[in-house]
């Protein structure tokens, strides 16, 4: 291959074409170290820059199996999605007509007749999306819960008189649903156990909010305890905390870069990602989803050609990306990342949100689940409102970027400091992951997430149906394609007391509707089989079961290039 080409593999990783009938990756090129074990399905529609599981990979890098799979939308599928939002459209176009000559009621916020000469409050013609497509679905969101959202939880009831537009609660309470949606992986959102005691002594010892900043009069001995322990989990030098887990991202990256810098980011990443790149005032550009190739060639590009008109080096180039992907269930090529953060002097940002605690034989993340050394990350990010069941985020590193940090972050200096009970759960919870407790609940929590999600994982794809993601990651989505089965698959599984997410466009392009499941250490086997017995029903009910692989790919294994070619 060309020094050009797309295909073209880190640190030259050795390659070799196939001959002789062997099954042969898209490029025609099989790994020689190890490779992904896939059965060849019949050949189905592919969106323009969709994932691909056959994108070759530094293997060598790896010291453990890296299985991802994206099966492909059916074509019959992509088409008839396609011709339900067509149809959708259309009867919307028709209902915006009656409803501007009156003949429809409307209840939607637009203009008084006085106001139509200034500048409009409402764009119209913006939120033809919510007022047509997602109105239709609405119920599927937003249910009030009335008990901790552990392993199971209590839904308060609802009605809407008037197709969703508003919702009358009818004062009943539909017991013990089971919480298949809620990113409680370890299941330490509870109100009973050392973690629940902890945080309501720390109530009565400091009360629940403390009204100031850090910088003024918000820093406790608590919130240093919080920071000393979070650095000796992570393996840094030291760790900010701070109260809200968005603005982690979203204010704390305008503080590391700005005019002069380059942000190359994940097609993928979340919003507040996206939020503090762009009021960094960086210049942003964005690779494909976990595509080393891309990232690579835009790293070479901005070195070789520099800042726009100018052409001088860029002041910064940092790479943002997420361990855990929480719409697609992948995890982040790590490994190969560094090496290339490495090669071209970059600087990394890794959003731990959804991994922290989730991966890694001690739950420290991907860092931990690779076997890499923390201080190849030089900004580790993470939240603590997933698997410590609290609230906030914190940014990890050398002592030197915290304390800037701590005098140039608007996160810090002006938002609130975080509550004394919530930092005490996070405390209390991580020294069990951390095994300081004296006791072996940790490492059985993590044991158990591992456990039920390979369970989980393989249930599904026995069932046939089509599941997005790593096969160690605890976000499971469930592809849903079509938009009116968005809806009834909420309903249905809340019908059978089963409680999910449902997602659909604009969160996900508009051909991979889905539902999302996340998995939790809570849920027991009887607890994931009821699940696992109502998401066959309402699938075959729906016509769900879209996979066309076989059901021994459920076993998908790590083989050597001699294992495949036998095949």
């Amino acid at each position: 291959m060309t020094e050009g080409s797309p295909n073209k593999l880190l640190n030259g990783d050795a390659c070799h074409r196939a001959s002789n009938g062997k099954p042969m990756t898209k490029n025609g090129f099989l790994k020689k170290t190890h490779c992904f074990c896939q059965q060849h399905a019949p050949k189905k529609y592919r969106r323009p820059g969709d994932k691909n599981q056959n994108v070759p990979y530094n293997a060598s890098l790896y010291k453990r199996p890296f299985v991802e799979a994206f099966e492909e939308t059916p074509l019959l599928v992509a088409v008839l999605t396609y011709m339900g939002y067509g149809i959708l459209t259309v009867f919307g176009y028709l209902r915006d007509f009656l409803r501007q000559w009156n003949l429809e009621k409307c209840h939607v916020a637009r203009e008084r007749d006085e106001q139509k000469d200034f500048v409009p409050l409402y764009q119209d013609f913006e939120n033809f999306y919510t007022r047509n497509l997602y109105m239709r679905i609405r119920d599927n969101w937003n249910r009030p819960i009335c008990s901790v959202p552990g392993a199971k939880m209590d839904l308060m009831h609802r009605v809407s008189p008037d197709y969703n537009w508003t919702f009358q609660h009818t004062g009943q309470v539909v017991k013990d649903v089971i919480n298949m949606g809620s990113y409680n992986y370890l299941g330490f959102a509870e109100k009973t156990g050392a973690c629940a005691e902890a945080a309501l002594e720390a109530a009565h010892t400091y009360g629940v909010g403390v009204s100031s900043t850090r910088s003024e009069m918000g820093n406790l001995d608590i919130h240093e305890e919080l920071e000393t322990l979070v650095a000796r989990f992570l393996g840094v030098e030291a760790t900010m905390v701070f109260g809200m887990g968005f603005a982690t991202n979203s204010m704390n990256i305008p503080a590391l870069t700005g005019k002069g810098c380059l942000i190359l980011s994940d097609e993928l990443n979340h919003a507040s990602l996206v939020l503090g790149a762009r009021l960094s005032g960086s210049t942003i550009r964005v690779f494909k989803h976990n595509n080393m190739q891309s990232l690579e060639k835009l790293l070479r590009d901005a070195i070789v050609h520099g800042q726009p008109r100018t052409h001088r080096p860029w002041k910064k180039i940092l790479i943002v990306v997420e361990g855990i992907y929480s719409m697609e269930g992948s995890m982040v090529r790590l490994p190969e990342i560094i090496a290339l953060k490495k090669r071209y002097k970059a600087y990394l940002y890794l959003d731990e949100a959804h991994s922290i605690g989730a991966l890694g034989p001690n739950g420290r993340g991907v860092v931990d689940y690779f076997g890499l050394d923390p201080k190849d990350v030089d900004i580790m990010m993470g939240t603590f409102t997933k698997s410590f069941g609290a609230a906030g985020g914190y940014i990890g590193g050398k002592k030197d970027l915290i304390d800037y940090l701590r005098t140039h972050s608007h996160s810090g200096l002006y938002a609130t400091s975080m509550s004394p009970p919530v930092a005490q759960q996070i405390i209390s919870s991580m020294k069990i992951i951390m095994g300081e407790d004296g006791t072996p609940l940790g490492a059985e929590r993590l044991k158990q997430l591992s456990e039920n999600t390979t369970y989980f994982r393989q249930r599904l794809r026995e069932m046939g149906f089509i599941i997005y993601g790593n096969n160690d990651s605890p976000v499971v989505p469930l592809m849903l394609y079509m938009p009116a089965k968005i809806g009834a698959f909420g309903r249905e599984m809340v019908k059978r007391n089963i409680g999910t997410v449902v997602v659909g466009f604009p969160a996900t392009p508009i051909i991979e509707s889905r539902a999302r499941f996340c998995i939790s250490a809570a849920h027991t086997r009887e607890m994931l089989d009821t699940a696992l017995a109502a998401i066959s029903e309402v699938g075959d009910l729906l016509q769900l079961k879209y996979s066309r692989r076989q059901k021994t790919l459920s076993s998908l294994s790590w083989k050597s290039e001699e294992s495949l070619l036998q095949d």
